[in-house]
């Protein structure tokens, strides 16, 4: 089943309003890809409106146009796809929301480095409705928390964002750990990043239902895309 409702963020008359999608179901990878294909493809045509998709998947490894083989350490864990969105390995799987979020930036400044600032900083004020702070890193994609409960300087990434960018439409997203199998990070090398562990609403002790975490990404994404 999948919920649909419109968020109006554009003044201009002639843009419709930010539609949301949210799968109560797992959406197999390859469904996700062809409906996000032909969703940018439309939306480049100004046939339907921008959309943010948000769903969980079934556990599966995805590697990103800078993934390096040696960071795939368990390949035949989970069934692997190839991704043209930017980065490396990642995971997604049961209790982690994915937010396939496209955009035409033709009608947003046509800045790619924004939309990424802007990505992230709906991923952290995502969090801060759940009293959780997160924070950037440089040379390390995604977000992070610190973790002085398991040592000093410790630092978990909570959230990883990976984009793709055609003809001026965004499509993949974000990807926020709500309560996933945090152990089903260990077959790949997340982002490439080995010297951090990876973290969870649930593992930080924030009792948050996936609608929880939905509410909150669509109140602080009108705050952050306003246009």
């Amino acid at each position: 089943m999948v919920k649909a409702s419109a968020l109006s963020l554009s003044p201009a008359a002639d843009i419709l309003p930010v539609e949301w999608d949210i799968s109560d179901e797992p959406v197999p990878y390859e469904l996700a890809l062809a409906r996000m294909e032909a969703r940018v493809n439309a939306i480049g045509e100004r046939k339907l409106s921008e959309l943010v998709w948000l769903l969980e998947h079934p556990a599966l490894y995805t590697a990103g146009t800078s993934a390096d083989a040696k960071d795939l350490l368990s390949p035949d864990r989970f069934p692997v796809f190839k991704t043209g969105r930017g980065g490396q390995y990642t995971y997604h799987g049961p209790g982690q929301r994915v937010g396939y979020v496209m955009l035409d930036l033709k009608n947003r400044g046509q800045d790619v480095r924004k939309f990424v600032g802007d990505l992230e900083a709906w991923l952290i004020a995502t969090l801060a409705e759940f009293g959780v702070t997160g924070e950037l890193r440089e040379g390390r994609v995604g977000v992070w928390v610190r973790r002085p409960d398991k040592g000093e300087g410790r630092e978990d990434k909570i959230a990883a964002i990976g984009v793709r960018i055609r003809k001026w439409v965004t499509f993949h997203g974000v990807s926020l750990n709500v309560d996933p199998d945090l152990l089903h990070f260990d077959g790949i090398v997340p982002c490439g990043i080995s010297q951090h562990g990876v973290t969870s609403l649930a593992d930080l002790g924030i009792t948050a239902t996936m609608a929880d975490v939905d509410v909150a990404m669509k109140k602080t994404f009108g705050k952050i895309f306003e246009t």
